[in-house]
């Protein structure tokens, strides 16, 4: 595994000793950490763990496989989706904690070729996995007006969804939008003047969650959570938007993923985790100066119920 400093050139990992904290309990116990990126989080859980405690690290990049070495580690090529799946393939059924660090890494973002930032000319990619067939451009040139105007409202929350989706489907006509110029410079005549860059982070947001199915992925992995954690379990999840927060609250505090409360005969609210923490953790000011990417995350940790 690479070393500390090469990790951060490669990811930053973020609200690292709080989620590294709230989720080792038990330093002989199983982990499992969704998202290894850079290996950042996997470093910080091994370095908690006895000879007998083990992890298993999942990351659909191909390039994040060359970050992981290590005894007590199983790192595994594959998409969080299939968690169960890939647990009982190494014979787990049961682990003492879940951690997942939901955003993009460091590394995919400052890489060109990859297309997941709007600083750099690059062609309109996106994918996590390369290995996936649809892209930012597909859809761009692919989807129907009405389909990117859902895409951009509902993902992006951007205000003026339905005059942007009319203009890309009207200049696609013309040019076929391949690269992250093609598309800025549509951005650019609707974008608020000032706020500029938020705006085209929202519309990249946007198109990122659905080349990669981020939150229906996301539900996939919430809905397992519960079965494979041991009672005291911890799930540890790390978001960067509202629309992924929302779904690691409702799971957390009203058992489901839709928010709605249910209750058992006797009026009891029938849920599967503790809350550990109130609130959301967020970073620190000084973390947040040391590395802006940190400055919409919100960590929140949770405890099996015993069924």
């Amino acid at each position: 595994m690479m070393n500390l400093t090469e990790m951060v050139m490669y990811h930053q990992p973020v609200l690292l000793k709080e989620s590294v904290e709230g989720l080792v309990w038990n330093p002989a116990g199983t982990y499992v950490d969704l998202t290894f990126g850079g290996g950042g989080h996997s470093r910080a859980i091994l370095e908690k763990l006895s000879p007998e405690g083990r992890l298993f690290s999942f990351d659909q990049d191909p390039e994040s496989a060359v970050n992981s070495e290590g005894l007590n580690l199983t790192f595994i090529a594959a998409n969080f989706r299939f968690l169960k799946r890939y647990l009982k393939l190494h014979g787990v059924a049961k682990v003492h904690g879940i951690l997942g660090d939901l955003g993009v890494s460091s590394h995919q973002f400052d890489i060109p070729d990859r297309g997941f930032s709007t600083r750099f000319e690059g062609p309109l990619d996106m994918r996590m996995d390369t290995t996936k067939t649809t892209t930012a451009a597909s859809i761009l040139n692919n989807y129907s007006e009405v389909q990117l105007h859902q895409l951009f409202g509902m993902y992006g929350e951007v205000k003026n969804a339905k005059s942007l989706a009319q203009a890309i489907v009207a200049e696609r006509v013309q040019n076929s939008l391949q690269t992250v110029g093609d598309l800025k410079q549509i951005l650019s005549r609707f974008a608020p003047k000032g706020r500029e860059f938020k705006y085209y982070a929202q519309v990249f947001q946007a198109l990122r969650i659905q080349v990669n199915e981020e939150l229906d992925v996301l539900k996939e992995l919430l809905a397992q959570c519960a079965e494979v954690l041991l009672p005291q379990g911890r799930l540890v999840m790390i978001s960067y938007h509202s629309l992924e927060d929302r779904l690691v609250k409702n799971l957390i505090t009203k058992g489901n993923l839709h928010g709605e409360v249910q209750q058992d005969f006797f009026g009891n609210i029938q849920r599967l985790f503790r809350p550990i923490t109130r609130k959301p953790i967020v970073p620190s000011p000084e973390e947040i100066a040391d590395n802006n990417r940190a400055r919409s995350a919100k960590l929140r940790i949770a405890e099996r119920i015993e069924s």
